[in-house]
């Protein structure tokens, strides 16, 4: 999803209505800070937003997530674009929770370490190896090549720390 094409398409079909981002928001009943967010493609809505906010400024659930007028014969085509673009968002947003998880438990793992006079190498090869993973997971929904080269710079750290530990 195209955060700031979808944010500026906001904007003009609002504006186009002539209403304010603190009309839209209250016809939403949300803060006009989050319609600011939209329109500035820092975020997306709330996905429960889509039908209502599609109906305020009088276009289709497609045309916002395409953040675009999508012609009459394009919406097949745009339709299943949109949905395969959302489950990757879903995708996403569910790694979230993990990174989040696998974070407290770092920290966990690392004052563990402390207290018990432990190697911290294992600990560094688990954290890099989880990154690896991470990176490249999204790599393979997201096409973006930083995070191809940030999963195998992770890789290239959980082998040279595995073998430090090993040998030392």
């Amino acid at each position: 999803m195209d955060q700031e094409k979808i944010g500026k398409f906001i904007a003009k079909q609002r504006k186009s209505k002539e209403l304010t981002q603190e009309e839209l928001a209250e016809k939403l009943g949300i803060t006009k800070n989050a319609v600011s967010k939209w329109e500035r493609g820092l975020c997306l809505m709330d996905m429960s937003l889509l039908k209502p906010l599609s109906e305020i400024l009088d276009v289709s659930v497609n045309d916002i997530l395409a953040g675009e007028l999508i012609e009459e014969k394009d919406i097949e085509k745009k339709s299943e674009e949109n949905i395969i673009k959302l489950s990757e968002l879903v995708n996403l947003k569910s790694m979230k929770y993990g990174i989040i998880g696998m974070a407290l438990f770092s920290i966990f793992l690392i004052l563990i370490s402390f207290f018990k006079n432990m190697s911290m190498a294992s600990i560094v090869s688990l954290l890099c190896a989880y990154n690896c993973v991470t990176f490249l997971s999204r790599y393979k929904i997201r096409k973006d090549k930083t995070d191809l080269i940030a999963g195998v710079m992770f890789f290239i750290a959980v082998v040279c720390n595995s073998i430090a530990f090993i040998l030392l």
